[in-house]
């Protein structure tokens, strides 16, 4: 029987240790957030739906490239993803920023650096009130109103459908969410039903203005920010996606794509050596340009050698193969966080 406890608390810790995603803590209790939630809504949203999206999550990226990878890649890579693990890491990541913007120690202000750029982009506090407000309520069905650092570093408010967010390199208005309200029934219908329009007044009557400031302050010096805006080097993902499927697939001795899509390869590293760059530091510019040269030369070799060997050794081609997976992602540590 000892030994049985034992075996069964190892089990345990193992399968707690194998969590990659955990649910987050309340800062406060399901109560103090009445009368503007009501505490069996806090309870249910957080204990049950959050809960439900962590250990799905969990489950989905195991075995997956995703595995082990902190919650922004999968968000900015979330095109390669499953449907099951775009949903979920959209709800878990909404959430628990949903989480720490709720206080209800009421009469909080934004800081005079927030205010400044609220002010700067929407005229004053109400206006960007409104403009909250009509995101929440024009959003048909479930999903969230958000304020973002676009990839400008300016304010922006948007909208996004069920659990997807700005983050994410599926949506087209991208930037770190410092502010969002989730306007999913299950939000608020215990206590306002179908009126979402009085769920959103509460909700200003409870947001900690501290941690939104901080987190705009946190999102202007974010590597995300500089990866969302890299994002939108078309090019740069053309190349990726093939170099990502004819790449991992020999890295599991199956060589038939690189193969079949040498040519291709070669083709989208002269469309990325030739297109515009958005990266505006100089220098940076011209590191790039020098690894854009390499990599269009190596994939020309690449593709002389498969053309004129009809017997080809798969060690070589890993070789040459390896090479420009290292230069491309020589480019990619210049422009973004690897």
């Amino acid at each position: 029987m000892k030994y049985a406890i034992v075996i069964l608390f190892s089990s345990i810790q193992l399968v707690l240790s194998a969590q990659q995603f955990t649910l987050p803590n309340l800062k406060f209790t399901y109560a103090e957030y009445e009368p503007f939630i009501d505490m069996k809504t806090m309870e249910i949203h957080h204990s049950k739906h959050h809960q439900t999206y962590v250990t799905n999550l969990n489950k989905a990226v195991a075995g997956s490239p995703f595995e082990n990878k902190p919650l922004s890649k999968v968000l900015l890579n979330v095109s390669n993803a499953s449907d099951v693990i775009r949903n979920n890491a959209g709800g878990h990541y909404n959430h628990t920023l949903f989480w720490e913007i709720l206080t209800p120690k009421t009469s909080s202000q934004p800081s005079e650096l927030l205010l400044k750029s609220i002010e700067e982009t929407f005229g004053k506090l109400d206006s960007l009130k409104t403009k909250m407000h009509q995101a929440c309520m024009s959003r048909f069905g479930s999903g969230w109103a958000w304020l973002i650092v676009n990839e400008e570093g300016k304010l922006q408010v948007t909208s996004t459908g069920n659990q997807d967010n700005p983050i994410m390199d599926v949506t087209t208005e991208r930037g770190i969410p410092i502010l969002g309200i989730d306007v999913w029934e299950h939000a608020y219908y215990l206590k306002h039903q179908n009126k979402r329009n009085d769920y959103i007044y509460a909700i200003w009557s409870i947001l900690d203005w501290g941690v939104i400031s901080q987190k705009y302050e946190d999102a202007l010096k974010d590597p995300v920010l500089v990866s969302i805006k890299s994002d939108n080097w078309p090019e740069l993902k053309a190349f990726h996606k093939v170099m990502s499927n004819t790449f991992h697939a020999a890295e599991k001795k199956d060589f038939k794509p690189i193969f079949d899509r040498n040519q291709e390869l070669m083709i989208k590293a002269f469309l990325l050596k030739n297109s515009e760059i958005p990266v505006l530091a100089l220098e940076e510019r011209l590191l790039i340009m020098k690894s854009l040269e390499k990599l269009a030369k190596q994939t020309i070799e690449l593709n002389s050698f498969i053309s004129a060997n009809k017997k080809v050794t798969n060690g070589v081609i890993m070789k040459k193969l390896t090479a420009i997976h290292a230069s491309f992602h020589e480019v990619m540590g210049l422009c973004k966080d690897e």
